[in-house]
């Protein structure tokens, strides 16, 4: 007997992620259900949205979804994320886009080989140098050039904004211990990971699987935010503190908003995160055309699953 309701789209079928709308923000809106379409209501009216042309939508503040709605973009391979305003928290995730695990598998592969771990954490120190030749500098030797960097940034903002600069240093547990430009430091920074948790999440990859950070759950996370802070957070700050803002917490969030409201931060950030996973597969859709299971074999390759292998003539019990 079949089950009751629209059947799930066969995978064949479903739109690849280049063809879609890669992330689509909504907000105070009640989302719900409309034959295969996802609606967004609000005092303006009804919008309808194809679900298959959706890969990631992204719930704001004041939004309502319905479980009719949620089954429709997970029989549409799109999956749903909670987020701040324009993305800059992240609060959970449903399912992530990927049909397989070869983007986790990839991302634990290479965090758990010295050699390969060290390549990405290479590239992503790399990727702050343009032009440089990173490849046989140790950790160490890329942390201090790092560090060097990071603090001619402050200083040239500092210089370029007239606001005054000591240093980096703030309470994690305490916001309002800091001068007030490590408060706009801190409250742009948690913007950009909240936006590149969501990113994460949504292509199925491990937040906590860090190359340069480790131990925390958001390790992953703050390796792909520090791509950004130079060119994104670290002005914003500065500039936020020079126009002599009062609600430093709160101006730093709409401003951060403001800042990655085209998209092109969410793009960048998938390109780079399947650059440094799957090098040197890092175009494509994101989801796999098969959707299959296998079982693993000591032996180093995968063989069929769905088969009762106590047939097979050299199994040894």
């Amino acid at each position: 007997m079949k089950p009751p309701g629209v059947p799930p789209a066969e995978l064949a079928d479903l739109t690849r992620a280049e063809d879609r709308i890669s992330f689509l923000y909504l907000e105070r809106s009640v989302i719900h259900r409309d034959s295969n379409a996802i609606t967004a209501t609000d005092d303006r009216g009804v919008i309808h949205i194809p679900a298959a042309t959706i890969s990631v939508l992204l719930l704001g503040p004041g939004t309502s979804i319905t479980h009719q709605a949620i089954l429709l973009l997970a029989d549409h391979g799109a999956t749903a994320v909670w987020v701040g305003e324009r993305g800059v928290r992240y609060y959970a995730h449903g399912r992530s886009l990927a049909s397989s695990s070869r983007l986790l598998i990839a991302q634990a592969d290479a965090v758990s080989h010295r050699s390969k771990r060290l390549a990405v954490a290479r590239t992503m120190y790399a990727m702050r140098f343009p032009g440089e030749d990173t490849g046989n500098l140790s950790m160490q030797q890329l942390r201090g050039k790092e560090g060097a960097r990071v603090r001619r940034i402050y200083r040239e903002n500092a210089q370029r904004t007239g606001v005054p600069w000591n240093q980096r240093e703030y309470d994690k547990a305490d916001f309002a211990s800091g001068d007030p430009i490590n408060q706009a430091l801190s409250a742009a920074h948690t913007c950009l990971y909240g936006i590149v948790h969501a990113v994460i999440v949504a292509l199925g990859a491990a937040p906590g699987l860090g190359f340069i950070h480790t131990g925390h759950e958001r390790a992953f996370v703050y390796d792909i935010a520090d791509l950004y802070k130079a060119e994104i957070t670290i002005p914003i700050a500065f500039d936020l503190i020079a126009e002599g803002s009062t609600e430093i917490s709160a101006d730093t969030r709409r401003r951060v908003r403001d800042r990655v409201h085209d998209g092109a931060l969410l793009e960048r950030c998938v390109r780079d995160i399947r650059m440094l996973l799957l090098r040197p597969e890092s175009t494509g859709p994101i989801e796999d055309d098969e959707d299959a299971v296998h079982l693993w074999d000591d032996k180093g390759y995968e063989v069929d699953a769905g088969r009762n292998y106590a047939d097979v003539g050299d199994v040894d019990f």
